[in-house]
């Protein structure tokens, strides 16, 4: 990833002192993004990053005015995050499901093949956790198995005692008492996701709309660009809805190759995303990125991207499709594999942070130079992104091009710190203010 840090001065507090201009963002950045052509290559890069974990007393590098802590270590696999409304923090510790359709052929064998040297091929913990206080040193005083036996889990949401959580091929509903540390009541599944043997982006997200009327998931498509066909991609690559007080569900937004994480804009209370955008077009296409969600809106996949560039890919080709895409409204660099998404709605950090988007980069395997492998910062200003990425949290990759962590997941504690989920470090990181009391 090109490196944001040079566009943003910090004082020590991690107050910002200065932006530069719109125009220098770094390639493949910001609100206007500079697109190379497509550099279709007949043997894609492949370059992914062996894991190396952190050891016991390592960690990654926090921003200058920022100071790091393990919240908790050894975890299995731990992907996303929920803060409940009395400080206990849920991680969802889940891994793929079984999926024998996406490594049918020799460029299958060879995706699962490059997966598991990044670690990305372990089974599936199917729980979820509950981490409860802190010590002196940050570290999580209760460790405890609060959910277990579920389904490749990924998102969750509480809405008064009716805890959410989205399953790789559901939406289960549980009953919640505050300040329990575990539920052992049967779940309640109240609608479908689609899935099944081929199951190619296998994250489900959820959110509710800040009323609590309504539910919303994430669904990633089923390949690259529907090489395996369109009507493997019903109901994919989109945002559904859940009306809660009569089941009925719609799709939201469509044309989303990959989103992942969801959150409500604090000012204009707008649903946004980050989205992953699709591969082998080259080092620098096409870039991930940030953007409000449109009741009804169509966003280009995979007919198109970042508006109207025609990938010539899919055929037959939609132009009507094409002419009606919108066009995202914050790049963050190709192939960063964008996840996490957090507004900060904490009093903790400085106030330049209030009401910015943190954004967890998963990291390439398919660049070269890698990208992402870190923690960024977008300042937002009267409901939209205004000025270049900070980074916060990065460190994760070493000089020689190996893991030693890869967030996911963010979250803003209830103290205001900021939690980040590390699915190769088996970490959660806590992300606070180098000068708090």
């Amino acid at each position: 990833m090109k490196a944001a840090t040079a566009f943003a001065i910090l004082f020590a507090s991690g107050t910002v002192l200065a932006q530069t201009a719109t125009s220098q963002y770094a390639v493949g950045f910001g609100p206007n993004p500079v697109l190379p052509a497509p550099d279709k290559k007949m043997i894609p890069t492949v370059n992914v990053a062996p894991t190396a974990p952190f050891k016991a007393e390592e960690k990654p590098a926090a921003a200058a005015g920022f100071l790091v802590e393990a919240m908790a270590r050894n975890l299995d696999h731990p992907r996303w995050l929920y803060v409940l409304p009395n400080g206990d923090v849920l991680v969802a510790e889940t891994n793929a499901p079984p999926k024998p359709e996406d490594s049918k052929g020799i460029k299958g064998a060879i995706m699962k093949h490059q997966m598991k040297k990044a670690g990305a091929v372990t089974p599936s913990a199917n729980r979820i956790t509950l981490l409860r206080d802190i010590d002196a040193n940050g570290m999580a005083k209760t460790k405890t198995v609060f959910l277990k036996n579920l389904n490749s889990p990924f998102g969750m949401v509480l809405i008064d005692k009716d805890l959410y959580i989205a399953n790789t091929d559901s939406v289960m509903r549980f009953p919640y008492q505050e300040g329990q540390t575990s539920i052992t009541a049967a779940g309640v599944k109240v609608m479908d996701l689609p899935a099944g043997p081929l199951n190619h982006h296998w994250t489900k997200n959820i959110t509710a709309s800040p009323d609590g009327k309504f539910l919303y998931m994430t669904v990633g498509s089923n390949s690259n660009v529907g090489e395996n066909g369109m009507e493997k991609e019903e109901g994919r690559a989109a945002i559904w809805e859940l009306e809660r007080a009569t089941g009925k569900s719609r799709l939201f937004a469509t044309g989303l190759r990959n989103p992942n994480g969801m959150a409500w804009e604090p000012k204009t209370k707008t649903l946004w995303t980050v989205v992953n955008e699709r591969d082998e077009l080259g080092n620098d296409l096409v870039p991930d990125y940030l953007t409000s969600v449109k009741d009804g809106g169509f966003y280009g996949w995979p007919y198109s991207y970042f508006g109207q560039h025609v990938d010539k890919r899919p055929e037959p080709g939609r132009p009507d499709l094409v002419a009606k895409a919108i066009v995202p409204d914050y790049a963050l660099g190709a192939h960063t594999a964008s996840l996490g998404l957090a507004f900060y709605d904490g009093k903790l950090f400085a106030t330049s942070y209030h009401g910015g988007a943190f954004i967890g980069q998963h990291g390439s395997w398919n660049r070269k130079p890698h990208s992402g492998y870190k923690v960024i910062f977008v300042p937002f200003a009267d409901g939209k992104p205004s000025g270049p990425p900070q980074d916060i949290l990065s460190g994760f990759l070493t000089q020689d091009g190996k893991a030693k962590g890869r967030p996911v997941g963010v979250a803003v504690a209830k103290d205001g710190a900021l939690l980040v989920a590390d699915d190769v470090g088996n970490a959660i990181w806590r992300v606070t203010p180098a000068n708090r009391q």
